[in-house]
């Protein structure tokens, strides 16, 4: 097993993960059977369940050593084979308190691998001040600085910057971080993170890496690499747009739903449409908020109009939850296309309780736990004094129970789903036949069939709900179905794609082979039929 360690320094937010997966993606164009590692190293007995505004992070096990090798060695690939490389990134900043514990144990786990097993990949900034213009190293001299007295030494140093590297500057890096030229590689900004594999490929930085590591990989034209390079082109001559309204309540920081707004991307490229997120404020849709700040309120509502499609995402807590019930309602009545993800799922069945089956106080007992009609309840595990840690967690298979059903020909018409969860509510299964009754129909419930797992509204045009995360497997090439159902419906390609038997036209099909890194898989069309 090979390891690279991907560490950051002065300041956070500088691109780690951007730079460990297109780490992973270059060396998966080889053949090679990649697999990565998150870690944020924050003291928390359930990060989880931070809001957003504070930290998303998740929790870290002890003996991180032992822990790390073993994580290394499962499968991530649908042929099943043990990975050979293993991407681990190291969150925060170098020289933080809360990363001493983990730099200190990676700086023993390099001996304990051997060196020709591990390297370390050093993600640095290189400020460039607007009143000089010039391009500054003292930041990354400190930063490489401060991680060599820690005892790891960076074998790649990559400079995030808003140009090009010039050469003296990365001449000067090299001198004075102890490094060859050819290890100091320029990241500048680019107009799509698609881009950033290819950038590192231009450096050479497989070349090295394959020498370094001793990686067995064959010099041969790479089929992934070429289609990949036919994405990013793509990604920046779109011209078409498509707007989605994502109605949350942490939308004054976008990074709060990356992961959603991730799944949005590699669905609008996968239909040659550029994306255009209109994010809304779920509380300024209220009418507290008409009373309050009418002019925000009125912005919101034309925002919500305006998007071609409607997305109300995860989360917790009551506030906004009025807010993101009526954008539901204007999509339900509208015939705008829907899509509700967790809380979103749960919510949109709340909605419909009150204002089609007339249950004006229907509510999650998460919300309201003294509803007379509880739609929304908690799981029989979940103790309601701890909050994250009796989460229902993972990946969990999702049963279809409708052949017709819209989201099931989006996955390829197959028998069942296996996507993640996170979530401590459920919808009350003794209430569904007053639901199913008026149309609202449970088409995928667990194995069990205890528990409703997606919603399908008929005579609706795309009104989906799900319980699952389903942008936590959606990858550029390969987008999310129901994120692909959203994009599809907005910009008035469903039904036209469903009568095709899902089949994409020419003009917006490219590879499905990034979700495996199986050397003898050959590049095919992108058919959900085959998902």
């Amino acid at each position: 097993m090979k390891y690279i360690l991907v560490t950051g320094g002065v300041i956070s937010g500088i691109g780690k993960g951007i730079i460990a997966s297109s780490v992973g993606t270059i060396l998966k164009s080889c053949g090679l059977h990649v697999t990565a590692i998150k870690i944020d190293p924050y003291i928390n007995i359930d990060a989880g369940t931070f809001s957003p505004y504070e930290h998303v992070v998740p929790h870290i096990t002890d003996a991180i050593q032992e822990w790390v090798m073993k994580q290394a060695k499962i499968s991530v690939d649908d042929d099943g084979m043990e990975p050979q490389v293993c991407v681990i990134e190291l969150g925060g900043t170098v020289g933080d308190i809360e990363s001493m514990p983990f730099i200190e144990a990676f700086r023993q786990f390099q001996f304990k691998v051997k060196k020709e097993n591990f390297c370390n990949i050093h993600v640095s900034l290189i400020p460039q001040p607007s009143a000089t213009g010039e391009q500054k190293t003292k930041p990354t001299q400190n930063s490489v600085r401060e991680l060599r007295g820690l005892g790891l030494t960076p074998d790649l140093i990559m400079c995030r910057c808003t140009t090009p590297l010039e050469t003296a500057v990365k001449e000067k890096i090299s001198m004075f971080c102890h490094v060859e030229p050819t290890q100091v590689i320029c990241v500048h900004d680019v107009p799509s993170v698609y881009r950033v594999p290819l950038l590192l490929e231009d450096q050479g930085v497989v070349s090295y890496l394959c020498q370094r590591l001793n990686l067995p990989v064959e010099m041969k034209p790479r089929k992934l690499l070429t289609k990949w390079k036919e994405m990013a082109d793509r990604s920046d001559r779109l011209l078409e747009s498509v707007s989605i309204a994502l109605v949350g309540k942490y939308t004054k920081l976008s990074d709060s739903y990356t992961s959603v707004i991730k799944a949005l991307e590699h669905s609008a490229l996968a239909i040659n449409h550029k994306l255009e997120v209109k994010y809304i404020d779920s509380a300024d849709l209220e009418t507290a908020t008409l009373q309050e700040e009418p002019v925000k309120y009125h912005e919101a509502w034309q925002k919500l109009c305006s998007a071609h499609g409607v997305l109300v995402p995860g989360g917790f807590g009551v506030r906004g939850t009025e807010g993101k019930m009526q954008a539901i309602n204007w999509a339900r009545k509208q015939n705008k296309p829907f899509l509700g993800v967790c809380l979103g799922m749960q919510l949109a069945v709340c909605e419909f309780a009150r204002n089609v089956l007339g249950w004006e106080d229907a509510n999650s007992t998460e919300f309201n736990p003294e509803s007379k009609h509880p739609v929304v309840i908690d799981m029989p595990e979940h103790n309601p004094g701890q909050m994250g840690g009796t989460m229902r967690l993972g990946k969990r298979r999702t049963i279809f129970k409708s052949s017709s059903s819209v989201l099931r020909k989006l996955y390829g018409n197959v028998e069942y789903v296996e996507e993640r969860h996170r979530h401590r509510f459920e919808v009350n299964p003794e209430l569904k036949h007053h639901f199913e009754e008026k149309g609202l129909q449970f088409v995928g419930q667990d194995v069990e069939g205890e528990r409703m797992e997606v919603i399908e509204l008929e005579d609706h045009y795309y009104f989906v709900g799900v319980q699952y995360h389903p942008e936590f497997t959606s990858r550029p090439i390969n987008p999310s179905p129901p994120y692909f159902g959203l994009l599809l419906a907005a910009a008035g390609k469903l039904q036209s794609y469903l009568t095709k038997g899902c089949r994409l036209s020419p003009r917006d099909t490219y590879s499905d082979c990034s979700g495996s890194s199986s050397p003898e898989m050959e590049l095919s069309e992108l058919k959900f039929l085959s998902l």
